[in-house]
């Protein structure tokens, strides 16, 4: 089976705002929520250099990771709506008035974190499932399936069912 998957703007804009209002009803004290920006997906585990860093940041970056990409681009192929909730561990290495990044940096602040993610995603699903919502996510499939379904060996579809049966 061959699909192509529309991938312009990975991250479902309703889904986004339901997080941003999860976040902002939480009033975290020492918690900012920045809405939008732009992710750059880097190979790990690894710290940048500081040219990679200031590169990324010459491209527009305003966050760096290592699993985002391939997380959104599943989350499509299976028609599920995606939105990024990224909590902070370091500025990596570019920033001057900050420390450079350590394991013991990234690990302290990832267990702060960590509590704080827990709770946005209580208040999330929460919120979701008073007011769930339609995604153009829910049907990326639509128009992307290139493979003609009756061609299609019937193992295939098979095992494809889970992804596939509202168009079988």
């Amino acid at each position: 089976m061959i699909a192509h998957i529309a991938f312009g703007d990975p991250v479902c804009p309703k889904l986004a705002a339901v997080l941003g209002e999860a976040i902002a009803s939480l009033n975290f004290p020492d918690v900012t929520l920045h809405r939008g920006g732009t992710y750059v997906c880097m190979e790990g585990p690894a710290f940048s250099t500081k040219a990679e860093s200031n590169l990324y940041r010459s491209w527009g970056a305003t966050i760096i990771g290592m699993t985002n990409l391939p997380e959104a681009k599943l989350a499509r192929e299976a028609e599920i709506a995606y939105a990024t909730l990224a909590l902070v561990t370091d500025y990596d290495c570019w920033h001057p008035d900050h420390d450079s990044v350590t394991v013991e940096m990234v690990i302290g602040n990832l267990q702060k974190n960590a509590v704080n993610a827990q709770r946005v995603i209580q208040e999330t699903v929460r919120k979701l499932s008073e007011n769930p919502f339609v995604s153009d996510a829910h049907s990326a499939l639509k128009y992307a399936i290139i493979t003609p379904l009756d061609k299609a060996p019937n193992v295939t579809k098979t095992k494809l069912q889970l992804l596939l049966r509202k168009y079988l």
